[in-house]
């Protein structure tokens, strides 16, 4: 009866067409999913009881391969569009036609502010932005620098929609990790992204992805956040990446420059309620001590 179940359930996704045509990704990634967590774990499960070896190692070898063969379907997908991206199609609103058109949002993959973690928008992003070689850490952080982790799209896309960045603006993300908060901020709208990094190797992997979509008008520094020369920055970024003493000091070194010209600062994340302590900045709307939505201020 398992052994049925288990192959019935293959072949129900063998034979779904959809899931063979490009547009339909998020089908797709709901059915690899699927295979992989209901029909490959299962079938391991039952590896270690079952007396029908033969026949389970038979299903695991489909399902399997059935999941490499959906995902092939993607890979030959985001080459693609990667190649588009680096001729100059997808830009601007181009690009945001081309999420909409391959990100179905329903209530697993929600893009409102107010969801938590990450979800299909993001699936969809790393598989376009980046690849599959991710780099190791080669330098010790600070006590007070925070684990990186990756700031979710939506968050992104919701920036970017609050900044309304002009051909003037030069957009900063300090700590930006493996690069993805400024590619997306250029490819949205145009403006110059640059992003500051004090793990070298996030900073070539960054580098990399931005030169491979071809991308001149965002750049990747290797320094420190607290020494970083901001001249030129009008937006800023942070998803906490540092606490404590080193985020009061690069918040100070900030306030600095806010004190040549007006500057917006956006944040995501712990960060947010000390940076809405700040008597040099004034909040934008209702969200100066909620860590799980995009912080915006502006400097007075």
């Amino acid at each position: 009866m398992v052994i049925y179940e288990i192959q019935s359930d293959i072949e129900t996704i063998e034979e779904n067409a959809e899931l063979y045509e490009e547009i339909n990704f998020h089908r797709r990634v709901e059915a690899i999913d699927y295979i992989e967590f209901h029909i490959i774990d299962r079938i391991e499960g039952l590896l270690d009881t079952s007396y029908q070896l033969e026949e389970l190692t038979k299903l695991k070898q489909a399902a399997e391969r059935l999941k490499h063969q959906l995902a092939e379907i993607d890979n030959r997908l985001f080459q693609r569009l990667r190649s588009a991206i680096r001729a100059g199609i997808y830009t601007g609103t181009a690009f945001k036609d081309l999420i909409n058109t391959y990100v179905v949002c329903d209530a697993k993959g929600s893009r409102e502010q107010d969801a938590i973690g990450y979800d299909n928008l993001d699936l969809f992003i790393n598989n376009l932005l980046l690849d599959n070689t991710l780099p190791i850490e080669t330098k010790a952080r600070e006590l007070e620098m925070v684990y990186y982790q990756q700031t979710p799209a939506r968050i992104i896309l919701e920036l970017i929609k609050q900044a309304n960045f002009t051909a003037q603006d030069v957009f900063y993300d300090l700590g930006s990790g493996l690069g993805h908060v400024p590619i997306l901020v250029n490819l949205l709208s145009g403006a110059q992204a640059k992003g500051v990094e004090f793990e070298p190797a996030y900073c070539d992997y960054a580098r990399a992805r931005a030169a491979e979509l071809n991308l001149s008008r965002v750049a990747f520094i290797h320094g420190d956040a607290r020494t970083a020369d901001y001249s030129d920055g009008t937006v800023f970024f942070m998803y906490t990446p540092f606490a404590g003493r080193l985020l009061q000091e690069v918040l100070e070194k900030l306030h600095g420059e806010a004190r040549k010209r007006r500057l917006r600062l956006f944040t995501y994340g712990p960060c947010t309620p000390t940076v809405a302590q700040q008597l040099w900045l004034t909040c934008v709307g209702q969200n100066q001590a909620d860590i799980y939505k995009l912080g915006v201020f502006r400097s007075l």
